[in-house]
């Protein structure tokens, strides 16, 4: 089989396609054709060597993948050859609050990832592609899909509650139609006109673009009628945060996924005198997932995809998604 692969050095000068052995299911495990696979920018950051958690090279990237099982080793009873699944980004984490065991074994980082033509999972690493989603649409699901829906939740989303979603990437255009599907207001951010044009075309409430108003924390309250919003899904790090917490209402909740705006200095007197909570969000467990696969399916969501490649193109969709200039979910479709 062919996998994609970083190796001999970081940097996408180094990414490249090896030629391996096709895997055989052992106990417990579940051989998956994979059919597409999307980016994050935490696969970027492994590339480049950025990544807190570091990466042993060679690695084959990717952590998002979907598609058919073809093979099943012995005590497999869960899934069956022809099976359309998709694989979890931390397959040891079932259900339950998060603990260091839960984080180990992400693919792409602690271990070989999705980005190859045949993956080993094990049983209980996998969920079932929820509706008729294709192969690319469910491959955008594991990590963005589930990190905005962990946000969603455990910030008390739902009817009456305003929520302020931070550009027009993966995790906030999933924020976007989760939030809509749960009855919430959703304000947006962005540096692109454009793309807060389609944020609205989706069921944006409001948007303000940040480049011509840098002062969005104070937009988001007018919207607010000078209260402040009820949930703010953060992916800027250290270099939004203090915007987010003067936009926030008092006691009201920050669900930090991203470090985009990059690293910097935060004054937390905001969230001690206004009582935020303010959580830090690690994409979820499969219990997560599937719940959120109940809502795809009931209510017809359809992940928004910027751009699908195809397998010998995979460097070029790195590249893609080094840019900036994705709406959405940049996939790969490998078979």
């Amino acid at each position: 089989m062919k996998a994609f692969v970083i190796q001999n050095g970081f940097g996408l000068d180094h990414l490249g396609y090896v030629d391996r052995p096709d895997p055989t299911p052992g106990p417990g495990q579940v051989l998956v054709r994979i059919r597409g696979v999307s980016l994050n920018y935490r696969d970027l950051l492994i590339a480049t060597g950025q990544y807190g958690r570091g990466a042993v090279l060679p690695r084959v990237l990717g952590s998002d993948g979907a598609g058919e099982v073809v093979a099943i080793g012995t005590g497999v009873t869960s899934w069956a050859v022809g099976d359309r699944v998709i694989g979890c980004f931390f397959p040891n984490w079932p259900s339950g609050p998060i603990s260091e065991a839960a984080t180990r074994g992400a693919f792409g980082g602690d271990r070989d990832g999705v980005l190859a033509e045949f993956v080993l999972f094990e049983e209980g690493g996998l969920v079932a592609i929820p509706g008729d989603l294709s192969f690319e649409e469910a491959a955008t699901l594991p990590c963005a899909a589930v990190t905005a829906w962990n946000a969603l939740t455990g910030g008390g989303c739902g009817p009456g509650k305003t929520v302020l979603l931070q550009g027009t990437g993966g995790v906030s255009v999933f924020a976007l139609q989760f939030a809509k599907a749960m009855g919430a207001r959703v304000l947006i951010t962005s540096g692109d006109d454009q793309k807060l044009a389609r944020a609205m075309d989706m069921g944006a409430t409001a948007g303000v673009n940040y480049k011509t108003n840098p002062d969005w924390d104070k937009w988001a309250r007018t919207q607010t009628s000078g209260e402040g919003v009820d949930l703010v899904v953060e992916v800027g790090g250290s270099g939004t945060l203090e915007r987010s917490a003067k936009a926030v209402r008092y006691g009201g909740h920050i669900a930090l996924i991203g470090v985009l705006a990059g690293v910097g200095t935060f004054n937390p007197i905001h969230v001690l005198m206004k009582a935020i909570t303010l959580q830090g969000i690690f994409v979820g467990s499969r219990a997560m997932f599937e719940d959120m696969n109940r809502l795809i399916a009931g209510e017809g969501v359809k992940p928004v995809i910027d751009r699908v490649f195809s397998f010998d193109q995979a460097a070029y969709a790195f590249h893609h998604l080094k840019s900036g200039t994705h709406f959405g979910k940049v996939v790969i479709r490998v078979g």
